[in-house]
């Protein structure tokens, strides 16, 4: 991986790595199309915390928006890798749930994550 690229996934997983931000795409990918207000009411977070969250995944191109009036309706981005997402999320959650393990002096870490796979 070159330099540049790694940076800028950093920069995308860093995103990713706060919970508001993380759960603003969780719900516009269960709902098609959200303003902040009812962005910011159904994570119970308030409207400047969702609105800054939205700005900045829109500068990173991961939502798009739509005007309607004064109302500004915030979508995942037309090319958003949803599949890839929730495969991510799943195995960052179940590797979450492997490092809270204490591993036997015969496990390694990397062996209980192979071992929970085949269950």
């Amino acid at each position: 991986m070159r330099p540049e690229e790694a940076s800028r996934l950093s920069g995308l997983l860093g995103l990713l790595g706060d919970p508001v931000r993380l759960r603003l795409l969780y719900a516009l990918d269960l709902v098609d199309e959200l303003c902040v207000g009812d962005l910011a009411l159904a994570l119970g977070v308030g409207d400047d915390a969702a609105s800054y969250g939205l700005r900045l995944l829109r500068t990173a191109g991961l939502v798009q928006t739509r005007r309607a009036g004064r109302v500004v309706f915030y979508r995942l981005a037309d090319r958003f890798p949803e599949p890839l997402l929730e495969h991510c999320l799943n195995q960052l959650m179940h590797l979450s749930e492997v490092a809270r393990k204490t591993p036997t002096k015969s496990e390694s870490p990397r062996e209980l994550a192979r071992g929970s796979e085949h269950r």
